[in-house]
């Protein structure tokens, strides 16, 4: 008889979770807590915050040369490039360094000459990536590179796929609300519900999947207010400044990496740019709120409570 299985660990920032649906409740605990290891060993090789990672020992090279990193780093930095690209630098994993310069907590806004200074040195297309020497190298000296953008749906995606090499076909990984999915719950297929942005609690869409990912990326959970003025954390890259196209976005796909970062960059882009950008990507749906409150949607986003699978391009 299977069980309904869950389970928490605090990474990468926030709280991971598992759900899981087995009968041999001792082989999937066993298999959520190498879910969770994986997880942390992810954590060490990408937080910009230990000087022991790779993104760290990238950044202390800046401007002196490339530095050889391991298959797994180098693969998910090509996919932030990919992701930069796709989404015209709306996402940018060179923005780091012109990313301190805020701060939610201390509710810190940085003056224009210090943005304009700092945005002199992004630009994703300068991180050089030799693929047959396995390196990275920031040119430029006051460069940095953060992962955060993407880094937490490599984890979400490398936890599923650790429950899967250990025989586990029904789950869900949530990690701080970057979503995975795997097969179907108890009584159905896992149900994720789209929150409104302005109501709490107010549900405004549900959506049903047996594969893939979900991811949201709003203005609305880490934010301050002053003089009127409301500064959320999603930036732009372009202007340095929060972003100010929509208020939130979903955005499904095939896998938890590129939900992860294509859901900034779509927030950054809004929901113009961001369903024209929606074209090149197949098996990839999203629904924006703008400032307006109204709903867009991409033609192929599941709407209700219409079951869609997560196709693969």
């Amino acid at each position: 008889m299977p069980h309904h299985l869950r389970a928490e660990r605090r990474l990468m920032g926030t709280v991971f979770q598992a759900r899981v649906v087995a009968a041999d409740v001792a082989a999937a605990c066993a298999a959520i807590d190498a879910a969770f290891d994986e997880v942390a060993r992810q954590e060490a090789r990408f937080s910009e915050y230990r000087d022991s990672s790779d993104v760290s020992a990238i950044n202390r090279a800046a401007g002196v040369g490339p530095v050889a990193v391991d298959g797994e780093t180098f693969s998910l930095l090509r996919r932030a490039v990919w992701a930069s690209a796709t989404t015209h630098g709306a996402f940018d994993p060179t923005f780091a360094a012109c990313g301190r310069l805020w701060s939610i907590r201390e509710q810190r806004v940085p003056d224009a000459t210090e943005l304009a200074a700092c945005l002199e040195h992004v630009g994703y297309q300068r991180l050089v990536l030799d693929a047959s020497r396995s390196t990275a190298w920031l040119p430029d000296a006051s460069m940095r590179i953060g992962l955060g953008g993407i880094a937490k749906g490599y984890g979400v995606d490398r936890a599923a796929e650790t429950l899967r090499a250990r025989g586990l076909t029904r789950f869900v990984v949530d990690g701080g609300g970057d979503l995975r999915v795997e097969g179907t719950d108890i009584d159905g297929p896992w149900r994720v519900q789209i929150a409104h942005p302005r109501e709490p609690g107010r549900v405004v869409e549900t959506v049903d999947l047996d594969r893939g990912a979900i991811v949201t990326s709003g203005g609305y959970q880490r934010y301050f207010e002053r003089d009127g003025v409301r500064y959320h954390h999603i930036l732009d890259p372009a202007t340095g400044q929060p972003a100010a196209r929509a208020v939130a976005v979903t955005v499904i796909a095939p896998n938890a990496t590129d939900a992860d970062a294509l859901a900034t960059g779509l927030f950054v882009l809004g929901p113009e740019r961001g369903l024209a950008a929606l074209a090149a990507l197949p098996g990839v749906e999203a629904l924006f709120f703008d400032h307006d409150l109204r709903i867009w949607a991409s033609p192929g986003f599941p709407r209700a409570t219409e079951a869609r699978t997560a196709r693969r391009p």
